[in-house]
């Protein structure tokens, strides 16, 4: 049995978790990460854990995780989508959680675009 302290840790790291994973209001920025079974296959379930991980490490409040189903562009999997508001979105293709980690800092943090993993570099 896990003493009160383990279970009162889990309890609050999934309140934070259900937190990041929750609707977005107008201000929030959104990250779609393409969880149809082709894009599970090649490897979207590590990518949406870096995601998640890496937003609750930085303690990102404005920053609300989803996950849609096929987004038809199956030879691009795993594919994540950037909403910024008043922005255009941004898709990423081949996305690995090393990347998601990079895509997190340097777009979603600092609003640098990773260029290189977008899908208008692999056209």
């Amino acid at each position: 049995m896990k003493t009160l302290e383990e279970l009162q840790a889990i309890r609050d790291r999934m309140k934070t978790q259900m937190a990041s994973r929750g609707a977005a209001d107008g201000d929030d920025i959104k990250i779609v990460v393409g969880m149809a079974t082709c894009g599970i296959a090649a490897g979207a379930r590590p990518v949406l854990n870096a995601i998640i991980e890496e937003v609750e490490n930085r303690k990102l409040e404005n920053v609300k995780v989803t996950q849609t189903g096929c987004i038809g562009m199956c030879k691009l999997e795993p594919l994540v989508d950037v909403i910024v508001p008043g922005k255009e979105k941004v898709t990423y293709v081949h996305v690995t959680p090393e990347k998601a980690r990079r895509i997190v800092a340097s777009h979603v943090v600092n609003g640098n675009v990773v260029a290189e993993y977008t899908m208008n570099a692999k056209a």
